[in-house]
């Protein structure tokens, strides 16, 4: 009978807001630290009007200082966008964790969650040229592509395998690391980086999303920090957070030790889902979270009452929030500890997953859960919600959740190694 091998993941990356870096990263989401304001990148305000009407500016979280490392080549560096410079640095600091420079490039992968990623440079690009688009640069005519990110990483990394870009809404990064789990369990390569892409929203984004209702009102624009509130009963939307988080899956025979000097890796993935809800529109579906917790139990072998911790998708939205403490709980996971990612980083939208993913395998590997920002009146009584404090818990089984517009629901199940 054949076993299916094992799916660790040896290597993390991470850029945020609140750090740049694993360390900075995990140091601020325990201290709760946050780095929420009025946006201020080129492209992120509402252009100014005809004077008479003044609308509030959005607020979000962006990353102050992002920084490569010296060693990158800095050739073609000039015409890469936020989003491609994010993705270099995430994937330098989980690609040298893992000493990807062992593997053949031959049997390295790379999938990039998320899709429309440079709207805001997009946006700037276009409306330096207006009126005279025949002069747009002539690798506009490839770097628009999200596929450019891909072909950034593999040139700078000397990848040989397979890349590609998908696209699952706020589930993209952590579909991207289920489609790696599967890669290397599929024999397609050795190992394979999952990255979800920093989002890089123009103000026409931030201003449909605001008029939807999906994202934080104006509520708040006074007191920005006080904003994002996943799972608190005055949210009213979730708050934009710049980020990029980026995760080495390998493959390694069932049951046997994972061996390569100087690796250590992180976690197992004992199983995953994601499934549709065949709908089109912004909106939840219990059924369809309760199915993919459910699918990921199964493949993963675990009942609910094994998982000790999850990292809920927690977005602060009205009807979202509400609909995955149902889902929670009518999938048995009443009991586990909680915490909300977002309500220090910000919802960094197809980053989202893979951000979360690499908060909660460094909250495994240290026994330290991260406290919640904003859950002043939780929306439900009785759950373990981490309060203000990080608090020491000993993770030995964790459940990550990502939902996306469209319909889209994913889970993960990890066990700690």
């Amino acid at each position: 009978m054949h076993v299916s091998p094992d799916a660790v993941v040896t290597g993390l990356g991470v850029v945020s807001a609140v750090g740049q870096g694993k360390q900075a990263f995990f140091d601020a989401l325990l201290d709760g630290r946050q780095a929420f304001g009025v946006l201020r990148r080129p492209g992120r305000q509402l252009p100014a009007g005809d004077g008479e009407t003044v609308a509030p500016p959005f607020i979000g979280a962006e990353i102050a200082d992002l920084q490569l490392c010296a060693t990158m080549p800095r050739k073609g560096l000039r015409t890469v966008s936020l989003a491609g410079r994010a993705a270099l640095a995430a994937l330098h600091e989980a690609w040298h964790e893992a000493r990807l420079d062992q593997v053949r490039p031959e049997r390295i992968g790379l999938i990039i969650g998320g899709s429309n990623v440079q709207q805001r440079e997009l946006v700037l690009a276009q409306a330096a040229l207006a009126g005279e688009p025949w002069f747009i640069a002539p690798a506009y005519g490839h770097t628009f592509l999200d596929s450019d990110v891909c072909g950034l990483c593999t040139e700078a990394f000397n990848i040989r395998g397979f890349a590609y870009t998908l696209g699952a809404a706020s589930a993209s990064g952590q579909v991207a690391v289920l489609q790696a789990v599967e890669a290397v369990r599929a024999g397609q390569a050795d190992a394979c980086i999952a990255l979800g892409a920093l989002t890089d929203l123009s103000y026409w984004e931030l201003q449909a999303l605001s008029s939807m209702g999906a994202m934080g009102s104006a509520r708040f624009a006074g007191e920005p920090a006080m904003a994002c509130r996943p799972f608190d009963r005055d949210r009213d939307g979730f708050i934009f957070g710049e980020a990029c988080g980026a995760v080495v899956v390998e493959r390694v025979e069932r049951g046997a030790a994972f061996e390569r000097a100087g690796v250590q890796p992180y976690a197992r993935c004992l199983g995953g889902a994601v499934n549709v809800d065949g709908n089109r529109h912004p909106n939840p579906s219990l059924a369809g979270e309760c199915l993919s917790i459910r699918r990921a139990l199964r493949r993963a072998a675990l009942t609910a009452a094994q998982i000790d911790y999850v990292n809920p998708h927690a977005s602060g939205s009205r009807i979202g929030d509400e609909t995955e403490l149902l889902a929670l709980r009518e999938s048995g996971l009443a009991h586990a500890w909680l915490n909300t990612t977002k309500s220090l980083t910000g919802h960094g939208l197809a980053a989202a997953g893979a951000v979360e993913v690499v908060a909660t395998l460094l909250q495994m590997r240290s026994g330290r859960l991260h406290p919640c920002r904003n859950l002043d009146r939780p929306l439900e009584a009785g759950w373990n919600f981490v309060g203000t404090a990080a608090q020491a818990c000993d993770v030995e089984h964790a459940l990550t959740v990502s939902i996306g517009f469209g319909g889209v629901n994913s889970a993960l199940c990890w066990q700690r190694l």
